[in-house]
Parts: structure tokens; sequence; C-alpha cells
């Protein structure tokens, strides 16, 4: 299959769904590839229940919301969506870019915007022998519904955001919340730590420090969890009806390491002017891309997002000039967005 666009966006995340927004107002057409089988990236993979506070005119909006929202923005572009595809190989032709997936769909465009995230992504598991066949049981490495665990006792693994936050959220719901960590200090915001000590106080939550997971036990589904103390070798038996560890992410960039790309570790440096990489038509965005002063924060991808359409247009449209116009005042972009007489 080969597929001609004016540009091809790799992540179904929200800055690349943005993206989509930005090139669509301009009357460019885009398509979208993300290995993953749903649209909304690490949103809808991590935490589609939580609670985002830093979306401006959003004071307060979930993963899942925000992905919703963006979908609705889009729709009026009929956006074509290729899931549970990886980007393999990239070529140059001319000025424009051979784009091929691992399903062997070929793109050919002179714009390829990388919206990845921090590429290739999946939880760490709990390091213990067998616990796999626990998985789609009661063992989980993100909250999809939160009201599964509602009058449950939990335990929770970890230290960092993601453990803190869910243990703080998911107290209104449970029974009981023990919140083991293998340090005595957690990694996440200060405000939550002090939300989930007020919390401990009612005995709501339990919090076990210096504690790290050592036997999950039962058939089918875990009954109870084994965990031992790493100073003093103290174990202690916890009677649980669910189990979440947030041991982080394993990251990897796959197949974008090999693009010849100008690489930071895990990071693909831009220039901040348009976001453009070192190879002409290559455009990141989002917490893939690193450049000074760059900010892990969803609200910084749209702006990227925004800047970089620009480029795209000159890279799609080089007979054409390029002229700004506000979506409140342009009559061509409100028709390419389904709006009439908005400003009536």
């Amino acid at each position: 299959m080969n597929i001609k666009t004016d540009a091809l966006v790799i992540g179904a995340g929200p800055v690349g769904l943005f993206s989509v927004f930005e090139l669509g107002i301009m009357g460019l057409k885009a398509h979208v590839v993300d290995n993953l089988d749903k649209i909304g990236g690490q949103c809808i993979e991590l935490y589609p229940d939580k609670p985002i506070y830093d979306i401006p005119a959003l004071p307060k909006c979930t993963g899942e919301s925000l992905i919703n929202n963006l979908l609705e923005q889009i729709k009026p572009f009929k956006t074509e969506f290729h899931l549970g595809e990886r980007v393999q190989s990239i070529n140059k032709n001319n000025n424009n870019w051979v784009v091929e997936t691992n399903l062997g769909k070929k793109f050919e465009t002179p714009n390829i915007i990388i919206a990845g995230g921090v590429g290739s992504f999946e939880p760490r598991k709990i390091p213990l022998e067998g616990v796999e066949k626990f998985d789609n049981t009661n063992l989980f490495y993100a909250v999809r519904n939160k009201e599964i665990f509602k009058n449950q006792s939990i335990c929770i693994f970890g230290g960092g955001d993601s453990a803190l936050d869910w243990a703080v959220d998911l107290s209104n719901i449970c029974k009981k919340i023990y919140l083991v960590h293998r340090r005595d200090d957690f990694r996440a915001a200060q405000h939550t730590v002090s939300q989930m000590n007020e919390i401990s106080k009612t005995g709501k939550i339990e919090v076990l420090t210096s504690f790290q997971p050592k036997e999950l036990i039962g058939e089918k589904l875990i009954e109870k969890v084994r965990i031992t103390n790493s100073n003093s070798n103290e174990d202690k038996l916890l009677k649980v009806d669910s189990v979440l560890a947030f041991f982080g992410l394993k990251m990897e960039l796959g197949p974008i390491a090999e693009w010849g790309l100008n690489l930071d570790k895990k990071n693909i440096k831009v220039n901040a002017e348009n976001f453009e990489t070192n190879e002409k038509g290559i455009f990141a965005i989002g917490d893939i891309c690193l450049y000074p002063g760059k900010l892990k924060l969803i609200l910084s991808g749209f702006h990227e997002a925004a800047l970089c359409a620009k480029s795209c247009f000159n890279r799609a449209r080089p007979d054409e000039k390029y002229v700004f116009r506000f979506t409140t005042s342009s009559s061509e972009i409100q028709k390419r967005l389904g709006v009439k007489n908005d400003n009536k």
C-alpha cells in the first residue's frame, strides 16, 4: 500500500493529535501511525483516569477526556490512523521521504513529525518469577477503570508520582491501601506526599517503607502478598484483593535510533524555531525532543506542534505563501472546521 500525504505523524498521543489540528487548519492532510493499538499514547495507556491540572482553560481533566476532546477537535479533517504499526525505515526520495511500516505500508511525504513521547514504552514488571500468570486478572501496571477497586483492599508498589497519586485518589473508594516502597523517601511531588501522610493518619493508607515484594500468593488470583524489609529481613503478609505496581517504564527509541538523527541519549535534538531535526523535513515535538529551555509538558508540545506545522506547510506547498490567520477571523479556516456564520 502506497500512500501520499502532506505529513506523517508518528505518535497518536495528545501532541501528535494537536499537530493534526494545526496541519488541518492550514489545509494539510496528515496520516498518523502508532505502535499502540489505541489512540491516546501515555494519557490512555498510563493514566486515563488521572486528573491533569495544567492544560490551559481546563482547570481539571483526565487523560481520557483530554484525548476525547482532541479527537473531537480534529474530526472535521477525517484523519486516518494506522494503529498497531511501527515505522521501520525511512528513505529519501528527492525532497520527499518514503516511510515503511512493519506491516508493509509505504508513505510518501515531505514531512515526518515524530511525536512519539518517549519512544516505545512498557511498564517494568514486578521482579518475581511467575508473576505473569496474574497479568489481566488482579495484577495491574496501569489504572484504566478505577471503579474496579471500589471497596477493595489493595497493595500499591512504588514511590513515584503514579504510585502516590493513585494511593491518594483511590483512598476515596478503597477499603484499605497498603503503599509499599523500597526506600524511606518518596520521589513524588511534595504536595502529594503531604496528602498521603494526612490520609495515612486515618488508617486508610498504611505506608510500608524499606519493603520489597517477595511473593505473590494465589492460584488464578493474587490473594496475599508477602513483602520483606530490606534492613531487618522481616516479612509481612498482606491480604489483598488487587495489586498495582508502578516501577516506572522501560523506554526504547526502537528504529528511530537508526534514522541518522541527532540524538542525546533518548532525546532528539531540534532547533527551537520550528523543531526540525538535523534532517530536513523531519521534525520532533513533545517529550522526545530536546532544545535549550525544554519543558516536558503537554502544553509545551502544543506550542511546538503549532510552529512545526508552519514549516510543514512551506515544504508541502512550496509554491504557495503561508499567511497566518486567526481562527476567529478566517472564513477559510472556519470552513475547514465546518463552522458556519461563527462571527455573527
